[in-house]
């Protein structure tokens, strides 16, 4: 089976959360963190660091890991694990800005669009925001929801 390290990352400012509209690829139309995969070479934090400024501008400074996702479903028909590192950003310098693949918008923590995100993040983000740290597996139905999950909170990542 197939695995595949990906990065993630949340902006939170006192009580909002910055998300950012996929323009295009991988998580077209949804709401999410900003992030991606490595590459060659990369350790998880410099991945987490080059998306970010890829993606909307903005260098994180202060940050902290904050769930480890272990993701089994389908990927172009083949069974794949996706490995999700999370963190949330509490400093950074520079501001959001819209690239041609995020469009960056900040959301109240309590009114976040759940219904236009990925399916799973209603199980895992409110914890998350609530301070707690998290070891995640959640398989996946070929339509992208949710058909099991387990989610254990963890001292340390």
């Amino acid at each position: 089976m197939k695995t595949r390290v990906v990065t993630l990352l949340l902006l939170r400012r006192g009580d909002e959360v910055l998300l950012a509209m996929k323009k295009r690829g991988f998580g077209a139309g949804r709401w999410n963190g900003v992030g991606g995969k490595l590459e060659p070479g990369e350790t998880i934090e410099q991945a987490m660091v080059r998306e970010c400024q890829e993606e909307i501008g903005v260098t994180p400074t202060q940050y902290h890991k904050v769930a480890e996702h272990d993701f089994q479903e389908l990927f172009d028909g083949e069974p794949m694990h996706m490995l999700v590192h999370a963190f949330v950003a509490s400093a950074w310098q520079g501001e959001p800005v819209e690239t041609e693949e995020m469009a960056p918008r900040w959301f109240k923590v309590a009114e976040l669009p759940y219904d236009t995100m990925w399916a799973d993040d209603p199980h895992w983000l409110p914890q998350v925001l609530a301070g707690k740290r998290l070891r995640t597996t959640f398989v996946m139905n070929p339509d992208e929801t949710v058909k099991d999950f387990t989610i254990m909170e963890v001292d340390k990542l």
